[in-house]
């Protein structure tokens, strides 16, 4: 198969994915809906104006179906077939600033968030091509939570720019952490790339570099971590995060008709 550059792979996955979408809308329209019970009222009480009602809580069920999949990226992504062999060799790695372990410890559980409540939908994808992975979730957490974890990435790039981490095969890595700059989408969104050059357990020298994007949009968070030890395109990062968004929408806009 020749090899097909990650951005036009992504111009042809955006021509496709209005198509997906309608078929995912399709889907959630067989849905049941929740409702909340209706409050009691004291018949001598005054009626008073309503609250504008809060935005429904994103679903198990939409959440999954928000997240992008390989149809949706196109050749050569395709469902994982396990971790990397490059996360417990390079990622599972220690360092002395606390900020810095937390990076890593954060990449290598790929969980920004500390394993806060609330609903989360997940999914893996491979690019065989170009030994790459892309874990990508749809979350539905607590709004200061996710805006904290924003603060706190965006202040990577001054207190964890460069800095070493040591394996657990004991070899060092050199790390880099960078501002990277994303789609101009969602209310919030911070964008990092991590470069970690060394060597593996076999003594060969390696560079493994990390796109990681979190992107916050109303009360549901998008969070992807693109990485891998060849080619890793910033606009294959940008394009998934740009089809996850609409792809979100899409399913808010038909709850939102199914209420």
């Amino acid at each position: 198969m020749p090899h097909i550059p990650a951005a036009s792979r992504l111009l042809a996955a955006s021509a496709l994915s209005s198509g997906v979408l309608l078929g995912t809308s399709a889907c959630l329209s067989t849905m049941p809906q929740a409702h909340a019970p209706l409050p009691t009222v004291s018949p001598t009480a005054k009626p008073s104006a309503s609250p504008a009602a809060s935005p429904r809580s994103l679903t198990q069920a939409q959440a999954q179906a928000a997240l992008v999949t390989a149809t949706d990226l196109g050749e050569p992504w395709a469902p994982t077939q396990g971790a990397a062999t490059w996360r417990d060799g390079l990622l599972k790695a220690t360092t002395e600033a606390p900020d810095c372990k937390r990076l890593l410890d954060a990449l290598y559980a790929d969980d920004l968030f500390g394993g806060d409540p609330g609903t989360r939908a997940v999914t893996g994808l491979d690019d065989a091509m170009d030994q790459a992975q892309l874990r990508y979730q749809v979350l539905d957490l607590p709004i200061p939570d996710v805006d904290r974890t924003l603060a706190w990435m965006k202040t990577l790039p001054k207190t964890c720019g460069t800095f070493t981490a040591v394996t657990e095969h004991g070899a060092v890595q050199n790390v880099r952490v960078t501002e990277t700059a994303l789609p101009n989408t969602g209310d919030t969104r911070q964008g990092l790339r991590v470069t970690l050059t060394g060597e593996n357990a076999d003594g060969e020298q390696t560079v493994l570099t990390l796109d990681v994007a979190t992107v916050r949009i109303g009360d549901d968070t998008i969070a992807l971590t693109h990485g891998g030890l060849g080619d890793v395109s910033p606009d294959a990062t940008n394009g998934a995060l740009q089809l996850g968004v609409q792809r979100l929408a899409e399913i808010r806009k038909q709850a939102r008709v199914q209420v």
